[in-house]
């Protein structure tokens, strides 16, 4: 059988809409409509000799949805049937590790679940989606992006657990107290259920995330009108800002080393055993009743 075309995806945070109008460009691409209501934009990028696909998970003009309104399964399924097999996530948490410094960049390979309300599933009310997530994480993508970082000389950590809050309110002292009490590194609000629908369509799914702030508790002051209203100081905001600048050539490098990387793992299976069972069939368009 021959090999599967490798197609990037990047589910891009918050301020994709300044790197896609600054050093990324990107031209928009027709989402065909998905059984889960409308995705977000998405634009093909094609730098030097590389291309890949940006969907802006939080809108084109900035932070126009809050994350627990993301559309998160129209958002994976109009990835995967625009052909990506690989998904790589950026997002901007906090530190609840205060090992983890502001503007340093970290790959998790663990998640705590702690949103509420949102959709986890494609799979309602049938006998699908019973997956291990064990991996959380694609491990080779994770890989990739670990020899990216190392090459670059960029500070970054391997191997950290990022617990995933409902939101849209920044978490209480309380609360980040009970995280760390559970081994949390991280907190923000995006990678959940992200990761979880994109294993059940057996997509590749690794994250990077830069720190962008300390997480509450600490003895800032509330400053009325700013970013996080003073959980992160001017010093914060310039580091942060500084690792961000650096995902164009980031991105650029993984979907280089992904073309030439011939390694599968346990995300090309996840849904194996219904296949075998003669419940699902190859297209993925199917998996899903009416």
């Amino acid at each position: 059988m021959a090999e599967a075309t490798k197609q990037l995806g990047i589910i891009a945070g918050s301020e994709a809409h300044s790197l896609l109008e600054g050093g990324l460009g990107g031209e928009p691409v027709q989402v065909e409509p998905t059984p889960f209501g409308e995705a977000q934009p998405v634009f093909r990028v094609k730098k030097d000799d590389t291309a890949f696909l940006v969907l802006c998970r939080h809108g084109t003009g900035g932070y126009n949805i809050s994350a627990p309104f993301v559309n998160y399964r129209a958002n994976i399924w109009a990835l995967k049937s625009l052909g990506v097999t690989h998904v790589i996530a950026w997002s901007g948490p906090g530190a609840i590790n205060p090992e983890y410094a502001v503007g340093s960049y970290v790959i998790p390979d663990d998640l705590l679940d702690e949103t509420r309300s949102r959709a986890q599933t494609f799979f309602e009310n049938t006998g699908l989606g019973f997956v291990r997530q064990s991996p959380v994480f694609c491990p080779t993508l994770s890989d990739i992006l670990a020899g990216i970082l190392g090459n670059l000389e960029a500070e970054f950590t391997r191997g950290a657990t990022y617990v995933v809050t409902e939101g849209p309110r920044l978490e209480t002292p309380a609360e980040i107290r009970k995280f760390k009490m559970l081994g949390a590194d991280l907190v923000g609000m995006t990678l959940a259920p992200e990761v979880f629908l994109a294993k059940e369509l057996e997509m590749h799914y690794a994250a990077i995330c830069y720190v962008t702030n300390a997480a509450e508790g600490g003895k800032s002051d509330f400053k009325p009108g700013v970013l996080f209203e003073g959980l992160a100081s001017e010093n914060d905001k310039a580091a942060a800002h500084a690792a961000l600048e650096r995902f164009p050539e980031i991105i650029s490098e993984a979907a280089r080393k992904l073309a030439g990387f011939g390694q599968s793992c346990s995300c090309d299976h996840a849904m194996e055993r219904y296949r075998r069972r003669g419940i699902i069939g190859e297209d993925f368009r199917t998996w899903i009743k009416p």
